[in-house]
């Protein structure tokens, strides 16, 4: 059985400079989110690019492994799956699409009826937008006034 989660994050920062950062996301986020991030590391590929793998260790001692499917310049959508990670305990298989002029969907499969509900994951990924949007009006702001 399929969930679908989707969320409008409205950020401050122009989708330009989201998007930039966002597809530097393997050194960025670590930088803009340390109360969230351990570290990122590239397995696989450049981190940046369809293919690439990424191993995301989180403060909480959780992490995850998820793939780069998709990098779509112009429309600005990067996808994700994870491959592996705690998540996968309730759920199959996890994709997220990214759009990032105003909206993030999710599409996680229970792995049984017991699965919890999904939206604690979207509101993972709320707050973590809207941190990371924090961190970048700040570091304009730092270079705004240099």
């Amino acid at each position: 059985m399929a969930s679908k989660i989707e969320a409008e994050i409205e950020l401050k920062s122009p989708a330009e400079k989201v998007w930039n950062n966002l597809k530097q996301f393997t050194v960025v986020f670590p930088k803009a989110l340390p109360q969230t991030y351990e570290r990122i590391d590239v397995l696989e590929g450049d981190g940046k690019s369809v293919g690439s793998v990424i191993l995301s260790i989180f403060k909480e001692s959780q992490s995850v492994k998820e793939r780069i499917e998709l990098v779509d310049d112009e429309k600005k959508i990067p996808s994700y799956s994870f491959l592996e990670g705690e998540i996968l305990n309730h759920y199959k298989n996890y994709e997220a699409i990214i759009c990032v002029t105003s909206q993030m969907k999710s599409e996680l499969e229970k792995a049984d009826a017991h699965a919890p509900n999904p939206d604690f994951f979207r509101d993972f990924v709320v707050k973590l937008f809207h941190d990371f949007d924090a961190y970048l009006l700040k570091s304009s702001l730092i270079q705004d006034s240099k």
